[in-house]
């Protein structure tokens, strides 16, 4: 059963999908100026922590992305409501450019960033964390597993994946760094609401 699209999830998908086809037309002018580029590399603007969550590197990566948002981002919309969602989504969007700026300056790396893959770890986490139960059945293997199960061994395998650098291309500090400023953005929530209250 799909869930229903919420406006705010809509939003950010049809932004990312418009963005998209833009840089079909742009290429690598879009990348210049909208994707994540080290500082050290001449090419970083600030606005880049966020543009680069627009862009994506190929049809396979947008769709993979896209299609996450819209199974867990409308869960969390309706959960929270479409602006705390859209905001929770951009903190988690911040963190991941931040995470992934501050690994590739120690690395000396000078590749660019795209991708919304941060914002998306950090649905996954808020999800798991509110929907700690709800069984997730992960391709090819049909079993279901608790949402909290799947995210922590998705995390894992990230970091793990980050350390030893098993996939080159891929920034999983990035998605570590989109999950690690959900998680701070939550736990602020909370202490707050505990405060007012």
């Amino acid at each position: 059963m799909f869930p229903r699209l919420l406006p705010a999830t809509r939003s950010i998908i049809l932004a990312n999908v418009v963005v998209f086809l833009l840089q079909m037309l742009g290429g690598d002018l879009m990348l210049a100026w909208f994707a994540l580029w080290p500082p050290a590399s001449g090419m970083f603007h600030l606005w880049q922590l966020v543009t680069y969550a627009f862009l994506h590197g190929g049809l396979a990566h947008i769709f993979l992305n896209m299609f996450a948002l819209f199974m867990f981002g409308s869960g969390l919309e309706q959960y929270w409501g479409g602006r705390r969602f859209t905001l929770y989504y951009f903190v988690c969007v911040l963190s991941a450019a931040v995470t992934q700026l501050l690994v590739e300056g120690a690395g000396g790396a000078a590749e660019p960033v795209l991708g919304a893959s941060g914002g998306v770890f950090g649905v996954l986490l808020a999800f798991a964390w509110y929907f700690p139960r709800q069984k997730l059945i992960v391709l090819p293997i049909p079993i279901p597993v608790p949402a909290w199960l799947f995210v922590t061994v998705y995390a894992l395998i990230e970091l793990f994946s980050g350390l030893t650098r098993t996939q080159q291309g891929v920034a999983h500090f990035a998605h570590l760094g989109g999950m690690a400023g959900g998680a701070l953005c939550i736990l602020y929530w909370r202490a707050r609401h505990r405060f007012t209250s």
